[in-house]
C-alpha cells in the first residue's frame, strides 16, 4: 500500500485504550450479568457486539469470521441458529472463539434449548415468535441450571397482534408490553438474568421504546435500529439512535446493524463510543473536508491510515490535514499528525514537528511513529 506523500504532514500524541469519563448526564444503573467472561451493566463499561452471517453450521466459517470480528473490536458475537445442525454446531464454535458467543433463536424453543445444552454463553429469544408460556418458562429454568442470561430481543415488526392491536399499532408501548410480557414469565420462574433489547428500524421509535424500558426496570438495555440499511444509511441511523440513548444514560451494550459484510459494525459502534467519550481503544483518525488549498490526496490518505491502524489498541488521535489552515492546530492537538504544507510533509509527535517525511514509505513511517509511541507510553504507565 502506498500512502501520496506530495506535500503534507503527519502528527502523533496520547495513549492508553481508556474507558473515558462520561460528561453530561448520569447512567442509568442497571443490574450486572456475566456473558462468558464479559460484564454487562452495572459500572462495567459500555460494550461492542456484532454478528456473524455465514452458515453456523460451517463451524471454520464462523469462527474465521468471529476473529475477524474481534480484531476489529467485537467484544462479543451472535450468531443465528435456524436449525438443529446450527444448534449442535456452537460446541465447536464456542470451544474456538476468542469472543463469547451468543444464540439468535426464533420461532422453535428446542432450539433454544439445544443451544444451551451446547454451551452457549448467552439466548436472544425474540417474544414476538416464541410465546407460549411453557416455552418460555422451560428455557429459562434450563438457562438458570446453566448459568446462562436470556435477551429479551423485541422488534418492531414482529411485535404479536393483541398488543398492536391493544396500544394502536407499533409504538413504544406497544414494545414495552412484549418485553413485560417475557419478563413476567421470567419472574414467575424466578429467572433473573436478563438483558432487554427494543429495536426498530425508526431510530426515533428506538429512543422512545428504550426510554420506557429504561424507566420500567433495571435490567441491562442491548441498543440497536433493526434493519437499519446499508453502509451509510445504517451507520447513521444507528448513531442517531445510539447517541441520544448513550446521552441520556441508557445503554450497556450496542450493535450496528448493517445490511452485507458486517466487518465494519464494531468500527462504527467504537467511533460511537469514541464521539460521545464513553469509551476509547483504538486511534481516533481525524482529517480536513478538502478544499483548492489542499496539498494532498486527504481523502485517499485518510482512508488509508484508518485501514492501516484498524486492529491496532491505543487511545491517540491521528490527523491528516491537507494544508497549512488548520494544520498546524490540529498537530498541537492530535497526538500524531500529517499536515500537507508548502514545503512538503510534515510529521509531528506530540505536537511537536519530527522532520519531513521524505519517501514513498509512509505506511513504514506511520506504523513506526504508532509502535514507538504505544512502547513508550506503555513503558511510561508501568
Amino acid at each position: 500500500m502506498k500512502l501520496r506523500a506530495d506535500n503534507c504532514i503527519f502528527v502523533f500524541r496520547g495513549f492508553g485504550g481508556r474507558i473515558m469519563k462520561k460528561t453530561g448526564s448520569v447512567r442509568n444503573f442497571t443490574r450486572q450479568i456475566k456473558v462468558g467472561d464479559l460484564r454487562i451493566g452495572g459500572d462495567a463499561p459500555v460494550s461492542v457486539q456484532s454478528m456473524t452471517n455465514v452458515p453456523t453450521g460451517d463451524v471454520d466459517a464462523v469462527i474465521e469470521q468471529v476473529r475477524l470480528l474481534a480484531g476489529k473490536g467485537a467484544e462479543i458475537v451472535r450468531v443465528a441458529v435456524p436449525d438443529m445442525k446450527s444448534a449442535r454446531a456452537l460446541a465447536g464454535i464456542i470451544e474456538r472463539s476468542p469472543v463469547p458467543i451468543v444464540s439468535d433463536i426464533h420461532f422453535d424453543p428446542e432450539l433454544a434449548l439445544a443451544a444451551l445444552e451446547s454451551g452457549t454463553h448467552k439466548l436472544r429469544l425474540n417474544p414476538g415468535n416464541i410465546r407460549r408460556r411453557a416455552d418460555v418458562a422451560k428455557i429459562a429454568e434450563k438457562a438458570a441450571e446453566k448459568g446462562v442470561p436470556i435477551r429479551i430481543g423485541v422488534n418492531s415488526g414482529s411485535i404479536p397482534g393483541d398488543l398492536r392491536e391493544k396500544y394502536g399499532g407499533v409504538n413504544g408501548d406497544s414494545m414495552w408490553a412484549a418485553a413485560e410480557r417475557h419478563l413476567e414469565i421470567f419472574r414467575e420462574v424466578k429467572f433473573e438474568n436478563v438483558v432487554l433489547s427494543l429495536k426498530a428500524s425508526s431510530a426515533m421509535l428506538t429512543v422512545e421504546a428504550n426510554e420506557r424500558a429504561a424507566a420500567e426496570c433495571d435490567n441491562p438495555i442491548h441498543l440497536g435500529v433493526t434493519e437499519a440499511g446499508p453502509d451509510l444509511t445504517g451507520s447513521v441511523r444507528s448513531a442517531v439512535a445510539m447517541s441520544i440513548l448513550l446521552s441520556r444514560g441508557i445503554g450497556d451494550t450496542l450493535r450496528v446493524s448493517l445490511s452485507g459484510d458486517p466487518i465494519i459494525e464494531p468500527m462504527v459502534g467504537w467511533e460511537i463510543l469514541s464521539a460521545l467519550g464513553l469509551r476509547r481503544r483504538f486511534p481516533r483518525v481525524v482529517s480536513c473536508p478538502t478544499c483548492a488549498r489542499t496539498r494532498m490526496d486527504v481523502a485517499g490518505v485518510a482512508a488509508a491510515v484508518r485501514d492501516l491502524l484498524a486492529g491496532i489498541e491505543g487511545d491517540m488521535t491521528v490527523a491528516v490535514m491537507g494544508c497549512e489552515v488548520n494544520g498546524p492546530g490540529e498537530a498541537r492537538e492530535a497526538e500524531i499528525a500529517l499536515i500537507g504544507t508548502p514545503s512538503g510533509l510534515r510529521l509531528f509527535v506530540d505536537g511537536k514537528p519530527s522532520g519531513d517525511a521524505v519517501g514513498d514509505d509512509l505506511p513504514g513511517l506511520l506504523l513506526h511513529a504508532v509502535e514507538a509511541y504505544i512502547s513508550r507510553n506503555t513503558h511510561r504507565e508501568d
